[in-house]
């Protein structure tokens, strides 16, 4: 089916191939939303309180395209593809995604919660960096690896951080009702697990055949496909979590917006990049390009929104989204300018 796949994205002209990765990633989106609504409905027939869910089932679900793409990219030889899509989606979520849910209506940001998951969010960052890091060589030169080792880390990190939230969940106080996220709770079990398979196996499928489609497209464009993983393709991935940030900040409910991304940027790095590493016996691979726009892209979006939360008070505001979304659209020019002729 591999090869089939290859032959007809080849055979397509530049319009149709670019107009069905966006179908692609339009269904990815759409079933990562079905995939997060019939496992609320599960999570809370189980009994578990909402806020549970909220810090758990919901930031699982919309990664759940993020790591689809990233762990098949990783399986079928295609590294670079898997971290850049992992690392673009952080930026993505924080850039482009708070930035225009700040432009919508300013965010209702409860202090003390932001300021404890965002600075995990802004440690994991920091952190996937240090496990990509050539020590002892030239990044800017001969790129870096993280290994398969590492992945497995990465995962064990992610098992304490879930505990964690959910923890810090069940003795906080005031959360956000996920009323967006609400299945038919009364629909018999059968068919809300049938949905749940179903839009499971949306994923999988949808990101299969989206890796040859994106590598056809890099070699059109004459970038690395990590590039275009870390624009284009994060982008699509990152689609639930635009449409839960934008579906909050209209109904004013700030707190789960913010709250969804941070959570959905350390799941990138803990699960995303982690399980794709830990797949992959050669580790994912990082090119000297991602240490000289993605990475520091990254650190500065998470660098700016951790300053800009010191700097505002109950709401962050349009000014912060402003500013980034224009590093966030910086980053793309760079990306098919800079990297392009690298």
């Amino acid at each position: 089916m591999e090869e089939e796949l290859v032959h007809f994205f080849q055979n397509q002209n530049g319009f149709f191939l670019f107009l069905e990765i966006a179908i692609l990633l339009g269904i990815l989106g759409k079933a990562a939303d079905w995939l997060v609504g019939e496992a609320v409905v599960l999570s809370e027939r189980s009994g578990l309180p909402k806020v549970v869910i909220g810090a758990t089932v919901v930031s699982l679900g919309t990664t759940a395209p993020e790591t689809a793409v990233s762990v098949l990219a990783a399986l079928n030889g295609e590294p670079g593809l898997a971290l850049g899509n992992a690392v673009g989606s952080v930026i993505c979520d924080t850039g482009l995604i708070l930035g225009l849910a700040a432009l919508v209506m300013p965010l209702k940001m409860p202090r003390a919660i932001v300021n404890r998951q965002g600075w995990l969010q802004f440690a994991a960052g920091w952190l996937l960096i240090a496990a990509c890091w050539p020590w002892g060589e030239n990044p800017f030169e001969v790129g870096g690896v993280m290994p398969q080792g590492v992945g497995f880390t990465f995962l064990v990190l992610l098992i304490g951080y879930l505990a964690l939230s959910v923890r810090w969940a069940k003795t906080g106080s005031g959360a956000t009702e996920l009323e967006e996220f609400e299945g038919d709770v009364a629909a018999p079990m059968w068919y809300v697990i049938t949905k749940l398979i179903v839009a499971i196996a949306l994923v999988v499928l949808a990101s299969h055949i989206l890796i040859p489609a994106i590598e056809e497209a890099a070699l059109r464009l004459s970038v690395p496909q990590g590039i275009v993983a870390a624009t284009l393709v994060a982008f699509g991935t990152s689609l639930p979590e635009l449409v839960t940030a934008i579906t909050a900040a209209k109904k004013d409910h700030g707190d789960l917006a913010i709250g969804n991304v941070i959570g959905a940027d350390i799941l990138n790095v803990l699960f995303v990049a982690g399980a794709s590493a830990a797949v992959t016996p050669e580790g994912l691979t990082a090119s000297p390009g991602m240490f000289k726009v993605t990475f520091p892209a990254m650190l500065l979006i998470l660098l700016l929104f951790r300053v800009g939360v010191s700097f505002s008070g109950d709401r962050l505001k349009r000014p912060l989204g402003a500013t980034l979304l224009i590093v966030y659209l910086v980053y793309l020019v760079l990306s098919f300018t800079v990297l392009k002729t690298a």
